[in-house]
């Protein structure tokens, strides 16, 4: 049993971001842990400054030390912090208006997002912000984004690289046969970015060889599960650690993979009418290798909304919705991850329609939905020694809500309050998104 005896007196901890090794403890809970095990009822969350340091039954808590600072938590579900594995937080940077996306999340207990390529000027200074608690944020992982050079025709990269041209700087890099792969890894590793992103217009050789330049700098490496004309099986057979949006894949079975991002065509849903088990082979090599797939559901359901989008909608999300459930079927370990914040107005992110899309629509059990919101988000950052679970020596990134969200995913719309690093947030002191933050929205 834990010596409570052993706690230091410090001062204790307010509503603020945690500091030192104040000692707080969030008594009485039910503990979902994140790793799948049951839920245990009546427990006790013991955290020293940033990260836990026990989780026990409520009732040995009897001899915590009187300095300790209790917060009750009876009746009350303890979760790990959610991670949310696809945002854009800085295409194009505006620094109000992603505080307040931000704001959201944490109040709603996210504690760690993925930002899949921006500005990573701009992302360099936010995720030092979020890291220090000096806004109220989740921990923020960005990736610096690699593609060919036909790709940098995007306004979106000219966007993310102001003042710069778009393909030359090390976090928007156009990559031809001829670039210095080493030389190119380490100005982006520079950025302070956890990863490459590989996005578009490289074939499959080139694929592999930034992925293995990028690994020998210890570089995790993202990419799009079809970066044109590279196809989904030379994504994954290059060894990238995670592949974004589930309808990609589906391009594996098009008679001819297209050459380029810009103008590709939608996928052809028809040659799945019949046949189920086309993309076995490929959800078998990722299940070998643990490619992680970051599915991006939500996203298919905003392409639909929007008029004249450019590149056009390339798939339905019924047929995104049947392409996760058969990887998820198939063993593929799957992420939750929005690649888009929904309306500014609503009072909880989008990441919640995530979850509720994956298990309303591709076969997840709210456990599952919960796993991939956690434990497989945070392998995508490379964090599975820090977060992702509840368990002693990780981070205290907790969220605890008033119903049960193994009975219904969409009882996470319940928070009551989330811990991130040690710092508490109370749902009842969020401040909504105003008009004037929103303004980035459109």
């Amino acid at each position: 049993m834990y010596n409570f005896a052993a706690v230091c007196l410090l001062v204790v901890a307010t509503e603020a971001y945690a500091a030192g090794d104040s000692v707080t403890v969030y008594r009485g809970a039910t503990v979902i842990d994140g790793t799948g095990a049951a839920p245990r009822p009546d427990m006790a969350i013991l955290t020293r400054g940033a990260r836990i340091e026990a989780i026990m039954p409520d009732a040995a808590t009897a001899k915590a030390a009187k300095t300790t600072t209790e917060i009750d938590a009876h009746g009350l579900y303890a979760l790990p912090g959610l991670i949310d594995s696809h945002v854009h937080l800085a295409t194009p940077p505006d620094r109000r208006y992603a505080e307040a996306l931000l704001r959201r999340d944490v109040y709603s207990g996210v504690t760690a997002v993925r930002d899949m390529a921006g500005d990573a000027r701009f992302l360099a200074d936010l995720s030092r912000e979020a890291l220090l608690g000096e806004v109220p944020a989740p921990d923020i992982a960005y990736a610096a984004l690699m593609a060919g050079p036909e790709f940098f025709k995007d306004p979106r990269t000219h966007e993310s690289s102001r003042g710069a041209i778009a393909g030359e700087v090390p976090w928007m890099r156009a990559i031809t046969p001829s670039t210095n792969l080493a030389l190119a890894v380490a100005e982006a590793k520079g950025t302070g970015a956890t990863a490459l992103k590989i996005y578009a217009d490289l074939p499959g050789k080139l694929v592999s060889a930034i992925t293995e330049e990028a690994h020998r700098q210890h570089l995790l490496v993202w990419a799009h599960a079809a970066v044109f004309p590279a196809s989904p099986r030379e994504v994954i057979g290059a060894g990238v650690d995670a592949v974004s949006h589930s309808c990609l894949l589906a391009y594996q079975a098009s008679p001819e993979i297209p050459r380029a991002y810009h103008g590709r065509a939608p996928v052809d849903e028809k040659l799945f009418a019949n046949d189920d088990h086309r993309l076995d082979p490929v959800f078998g090599e990722m299940k070998t290798r643990g490619t992680i797939l970051d599915a991006t559901l939500y996203v298919y359901e905003v392409m639909w909304r929007v008029p004249d989008a450019q590149p056009p909608p390339y798939c339905t999300l019924a047929f995104a919705e049947k392409i996760a459930a058969e990887a998820h079927r198939a063993g593929v370990p799957i992420s939750a991850g929005t690649d888009a914040p929904g309306d500014s107005q609503d009072p909880w992110p989008s990441f919640f329609q995530e979850l509720s899309l994956l298990v309303h629509h591709a076969g997840f059990s709210p456990m599952e939905a919960l796993m991939a919101s956690s434990r497989v988000g945070a392998a995508t950052m490379g964090k599975s020694g820090e977060m992702g679970t509840l368990e002693a020596g990780k981070l205290a990134d907790i969220v605890f809500t008033a119903r049960n969200p193994l009975a219904d995913i969409d009882n996470l719309k319940s928070v009551v309050m989330t811990v991130k690093r040690g710092a508490l947030y109370r749902r009842a002191d969020y401040k909504p998104i105003t008009k004037e933050e929103a303004q980035g929205e459109e």
